[in-house]
């Protein structure tokens, strides 16, 4: 539904935000819009950003015959996901705030809303990103470049569903992008692996934010914004099962040229499993059902990186 411009936004919250969260509940009361732009409340955004820099950083140890990835390297992966993902969604809203004002579930967002100013959110994202770019001086050369490589298709990506039925492929573009820096960070260098991992994980991606817009298909198509849940619609179930089964078929491409063991294998089959779980649950008319199967690909995350870990640790 569209928003009147009589309708004054509610105060201090936010329609589409977790409720309950320690960053609406601990924080002080002045820093929560800001804590909402970054998306805090909703950690699963950082977790998907997350996971192809652990997987590659795992699959890069195991190639290598380490017994586990690097512990700094995985910590420093989470700090910069946390921190970037969070100057995204700030990005996004700067880009996005007059379409977002039109639409029910994000017109109560901080910068529409009126909780934060421009000025306020351009200080915000530039804090952000001077914390990423703290992680990222604490790399090799190599992969400081390879990161910074990376800011042109993050900076577009909110222009994309303007002027494509794809957007969650640029989408996939920016957020895969750690499945190349993980193994640089680990090996100061790129093989096939990596790349072919990416493009698992772009498939990935595309598939479950296209679970994740059917959300919004209808507000969508009110004030004009394109999306892969419009262009496949009925045919979304058809199209997830070619993403996700071209993805596995990519993983286990990088499987193979990393050399990794049974575990691993094992470990990207329970990932398919889940996957194929979230194909059969689909419903794209439940918006509820749309969000919970969006956030179960954390634990399809933990599982493919458990079996990727478990692979190194036989060596021991």
């Amino acid at each position: 539904m569209i928003a009147r411009p009589s309708e004054p936004p509610s105060a201090g919250t936010v329609a589409d935000a977790e409720r309950g969260h320690w960053a609406d509940t601990l924080l002080p009361r002045a820093v929560r819009p800001y804590a909402r732009l970054a998306r805090w409340e909703r950690p699963i955004g950082w977790w998907l950003l997350l996971w192809p820099c652990w997987w590659s950083a795992a699959l890069a140890a195991d190639a290598a015959g380490r017994p586990w990835p690097k512990p700094l390297h995985l910590a420093l992966f989470m700090i910069g996901a946390i921190a970037m993902r969070g100057a995204g969604c700030t990005w996004n809203d700067l880009v996005d705030r007059d379409i977002d004002a039109a639409v029910a579930r994000t017109r109560s967002r901080p910068i529409p809303s009126g909780q934060v100013s421009i000025r306020a959110a351009w200080a915000f994202l530039g804090l952000q990103a001077l914390v990423g770019l703290v992680v990222l001086v604490q790399f090799d050369r190599f992969t400081i470049v390879l990161c910074l490589s990376s800011l042109g298709i993050v900076a577009i990506y909110p222009f994309m569903k303007r002027i494509t039925d794809w957007p969650q492929a640029f989408l996939g573009l920016a957020f895969s992008w750690g499945a190349l820096v993980g193994w640089s960070a680990a090996l100061q260098r790129l093989d096939v692996a990596p790349v072919v991992l990416y493009l698992g994980c772009i498939l990935w991606t595309i598939g479950y934010d296209t679970i994740y817009a059917h959300q919004d298909k209808e507000d969508d198509a009110i004030v004009g914004v394109r999306s892969t849940a419009r262009f496949f619609a009925g045919a979304t179930r058809r199209w997830l099962v070619g993403l996700y089964g071209a993805a596995i078929l990519c993983h286990a491409g990088a499987f193979a040229l990393a050399g990794v063991g049974l575990l691993a294998w094992i470990g990207l089959a329970g990932f398919a499993l889940h996957l194929a779980w979230q194909v059969i649950r689909l419903d794209i008319d439940d918006p509820d059902a749309c969000l919970a199967l969006f956030r179960a690909n954390r634990w399809a995350g933990w599982i493919l990186f458990a079996g990727l870990v478990a692979d190194g640790l036989r060596r021991l």
